[in-house]
């Protein structure tokens, strides 16, 4: 199929053309020639011109013959021509200079039978004239604007053709000819007709394709042939409708482009009907059998063509889908573009109908490619609209892997962007959106080329995307030397070396520009109160502040120390560069209560559950294990810190919340081991724990006491001891040691692609793990191992704050305390009157009561009953999960059985 034009002097004369057309016989001429076969440099023609008639007469009969039908008859020419594209003034010349001495077939094949000249009778005009109008602009700018033309059917009987049964055989396919080139390109022809059911109208009925009907008598060999090919006349009208209907502007480049490809296909048809026009006017042995060898590889190209925008219109939801396929949008990307919308003060409107776009439509090219793979002509077809299409693919393709941009109008492209997740709300980003829900990959606009590499091509883009934020990437610079389509030998290449490059470029500002190592060890000092010298001055001087409720604590007292203290000389945190972004909060949550919403919910080792991370409020599926009503400042208190971007995407909000759950866990630790602290001070220096006694059974209680206290005092360091040296810091050296591998480059020979040792989806997976199995390991992701922990650690706490309470039974329940205490009660109410009420009541506080004995073994039996029992519980638990989750646990058993030793029930006496 050639689409060069011939020069001028290859078409025929005018005069050629009116001789070829006025000649009538009765006999078909001899065959000129053996060959049938088109010229190449055969243009077609202006005009639809009607097939020279079978007979032939010498030269002198001829004229003769002619003048005297020029002169007698007058016809009605053909209103349309069967090239659509052939400028309307050429028609119209055309019409005019030829109406008045044309003849219709029907006449001349009439004068061929009877062989005589007799005169035809005048035909009067008929009033009946369809006029063309312009169709307004739609979706599709390159679609049809031309008024449809009427059906055959509704013309004048007048203009009716002369029946089939009164033709002889030549003009019967002479006729058919004619009328089949007409056919060929959409429009009826005299004899061939759509059927009455087809509806032009209707876009679905364009979309199948119209059916034709041939009228009565044709000769049935004839018949047969002509119904063979009319499959290409249907399947040309359907594709030719197909294509204005993908070439609307919400079907996207990739159908925009697919559909360029076949107009393109679509003009090499139309200039073959010319060809094929130009033959019948000229060639005297282009018959039917000749007229059908040519069509037959455009009519199996056309098939082709029609099956696969049959396919795409089907999945379009445009035409009826027998199969019931499948669903090819997202409705999660139906629902994530509602709320979207809802965010962004817009309207939820009902999910949009089905679209096969983008990697849809690559991909069904690439089923159907494969599946005709034995088919040569197809195979070259499908292979050129595969390379062809996907061509605005790749060029976004492009524009991600090299400039982490995005340019997808039409929502086709295999990364999707949330824009309402913004970089400026990830300090409150509870949930990981920028990262995780910003750029996601629609599995449902894969091409089946990048489905081994979407992930690399998702991470490649969101590599870069972040190094352009961070000025890192030049996005005026025009890419070049890349891969334009699938078919490209360098395609997997190009998106290996673009992810290696954007992995590398991310490693490299983060590691180097950024300093995350550095920012990790602040990190630590602060939270894991590593070498924590300056935490403990801070606890000391606001402590006074601390022991408030939490809703009475002056945060910004509070920060003031906290700045003090970080820029006392000598301490660790004085010579850090980023002291200034540590700050101080108070959360009206107690930690347990904390953790329990978030285990109840879904489990901290999930990754769904970064999303309770931050509801403080969710209901919990149990009651409140502790009542944070009346909670203090130290068990309020937590630390908060700025991190900037880029580092706010490895130490995000949520991975941040980890740390302030294993800091407030520390530091509960902390804290409980400084009142136990405090007690054994009391139980050393004041006078009524170090008087001894002459009632036996006091000096058993104060042993008691001593050996309770000293148990909570081995819990509580043991399990600092666990938490910080045996959890923390052998995960943190790990930790640290997997980040300095990535920082290595690793080395690749040239023209090989690039390779990633490291990447920083790793990395950041590396630190979430590291988090993940501290608060595993520090038993804060068991919601039975809180509850047992949070039993004890409550118990030893009360102890701890009742201590000056025993110290006041203590005084009551021993004679010569009780004497002691009040003659110094008097003694210091005596030189004052006005405090005479007052030494009333003092020493009114201190009398001996011999009964305030046994109520102190109650109260000492309760709380090594309450100690001993939850210890017992807690190793229980930790012996059985040591024996089916981590063997981490069977150090701190072992450790926590010294704690266990001294307890009731070793000879004691009451």
């Amino acid at each position: 199929m050639s689409s060069r034009h011939p020069p001028a002097s290859k078409l025929p004369s005018p005069a050629e053309r009116k001789a070829s057309t006025s000649t009538v016989g009765g006999a078909r001429p001899r065959v000129v020639s053996s060959s049938s076969k088109l010229g190449e440099n055969e243009r077609r023609a202006p005009a639809a011109h009607l097939r020279k008639p079978s007979g032939a007469t010498t030269g002198p009969e001829r004229r003769t013959e002619k003048k005297e039908v020029l002169t007698r008859e007058t016809v009605t020419v053909r209103p349309r021509s069967p090239l659509k594209h052939t400028s309307e003034s050429r028609v119209n010349a055309r019409s005019r200079r030829d109406a008045d001495r044309v003849p219709k077939p029907a006449e001349r094949a009439s004068a061929s039978n009877s062989g005589s000249r007799k005169g035809l009778e005048e035909i009067p005009e008929i009033p009946w004239a369809p006029q063309a109008t312009i169709i307004p602009h739609t979706a599709a700018p390159l679609a049809s604007r031309v008024s449809i033309p009427p059906l055959a059917s509704t013309a004048p009987q007048a203009l009716q053709p002369q029946p089939l049964n009164q033709l002889s055989l030549d003009a019967q396919e002479a006729a058919i000819i004619e009328d089949l080139l007409f056919v060929f390109m959409g429009f009826e022809g005299q004899y061939i007709r759509f059927v009455e059911t087809y509806n032009p109208s209707e876009e679905k009925d364009r979309l199948i394709g119209p059916q034709f009907r041939i009228l009565a008598h044709l000769d049935p060999s004839l018949r047969d042939l002509t119904i063979s090919m009319l499959k290409m006349a249907t399947h040309y009208t359907a594709v030719e409708a197909s294509i204005e209907v993908l070439s609307r502007e919400e079907f996207g480049a990739v159908n925009h482009a697919l559909c360029a490809t076949v107009r393109h296909l679509l003009k090499d048809y139309l200039v073959l009907m010319a060809q094929l026009e130009h033959q019948m006017l000229t060639n005297p042995a282009f018959t039917l059998h000749v007229l059908n060898l040519h069509t037959k590889p455009t009519s199996h190209m056309l098939f082709q063509l029609y099956t696969m925008g049959t396919e795409l219109l089907k999945a379009n939801g445009v035409l009826e889908d027998d199969e019931n396929s499948e669903d090819s949008s997202d409705d999660s990307d139906n629902l994530e573009g509602i709320l979207e919308s809802l965010r962004e003060g817009g309207q939820a409107g009902l999910p949009a109908k089905k679209i096969c776009k983008g990697g849809n439509v690559l991909g069904l090219i690439t089923k159907r490619l494969a599946s005709m793979s034995g088919d040569p002509a197809a195979r070259t077809l499908l292979t050129r609209l595969l390379r062809d299409a996907s061509r605005p693919y790749m060029a976004m393709l492009n524009e991600w892997l090299h400039h982490g941009g995005i340019k997808d109008p039409h929502a086709e492209f295999l990364i999707k962007e949330q824009k309402s997740i913004k970089r400026e709300r990830l300090d409150q980003d509870y949930t990981d959106e920028y990262w995780e829900k910003r750029y996601t990959v629609r599995d449902s606009l894969v091409p089946p080329q990048l489905e081994g590499v979407k992930d690399k091509v998702l991470l490649a883009g969101k590599y870069l995307n972040v190094v352009r934020e961070c000025g890192g990437v030049d996005v005026s610079k025009v890419v070049q030397d890349v891969p334009q389509s699938f078919d490209d030998p360098r395609f997997l290449e190009n998106v290996n070396a673009a992810y290696a490059y954007a992995n590398s470029s991310l490693f490299n500002l983060l590691l180097t520009t950024h300093a995350l190592p550095a920012r990790l060890r602040s990190l630590k000092h602060y939270f894991f109160l590593d070498r924590s010298d300056f935490f403990t001055y801070f606890l000391e001087l606001g402590t006074s502040e601390l022991k408030k409720p939490a809703k009475l604590v002056n945060i910004g007292k509070l920060q003031s120390l906290l700045d003090i203290v970080l820029r006392q000389p000598g301490s660790v945190a004085a010579e850090d560069p980023f002291k200034e972004d540590v700050k101080v909060q108070m959360n009206e949550v107690g930690l347990t209560n904390w953790l329990m919403k978030i285990v109840n919910v879904t489990g901290l080792d999930q990754d769904a559950a970064t999303g309770a991370i931050s509801n403080y409020t969710t209901p919990a599926t149990q009651a409140p294990v502790t009542d944070d009503k009346d909670i203090t400042g130290f068990d309020a208190l937590v630390l908060d810190y700025a991190m900037p971007f880029p580092l706010s995407l490895v130490v995000s909000r949520v991975t941040l919340t980890r740390y302030q759950l294993l800091f407030r866990y520390l530091l509960s630790l902390r804290h409980l081991e400084t009142l136990l602290v405090g007690s054994w001070t009391d139980h050393s220096k004041v006078l009524s724990w170090k008087h001894r006694s002459k009632n036996p059974r006091i000096e058993m209680w104060k042993r008691k006491a001593w050996t309770l206290r000293a148990r909570m005092l081995i819990f509580v360091q043991q399990m600092l001891y666990y938490c910080t040296s045996e959890v923390i810091e052998p995960n943190w050296v790990s930790l640290m040691s997997r980040l300095n591998e990535g920082s290595e480059d690793v080395p690749h020979k040239a023209g090989e692609p690039a390779q990633v040792k490291r990447t920083v989806d790793e990395l950041m997976q590396d630190h979430v793990d590291f988090l993940a199995t501290c608060l595993k390991e520090c038993m804060l992701t068991n919601s039975k191992l809180l509850r047992i922990n949070s039993k004890i650690l409550a118990t030893c706490t009360m102890f701890a704050n009742f201590t000056s309470s025993l110290s006041r039974y203590l005084v009551q329940a021993d004679p010569e305390l009780a004497n002691a205490a009040t003659a110094a009660a008097s003694a210091a109410s005596a030189p004052s009157k006005p405090t005479h009420g007052h030494s009333k009541s003092a020493s009114t506080s201190i009398t001996f009561d011999p009964a305030k004995v046994d109520k102190m073994f109650d109260i000492m039996h309760k709380y090594e009953d309450n100690f001993s029992r939850h210890l017992k519980i807690l190793l229980d638990t930790l012996n059985y999960l040591a024996a089916t989750e981590t063997v981490v646990f069977l150090s701190l058993c072992a450790r926590l059985s010294t704690a266990n030793e001294g307890g009731p029930g070793q000879g004691d006496v009451y």
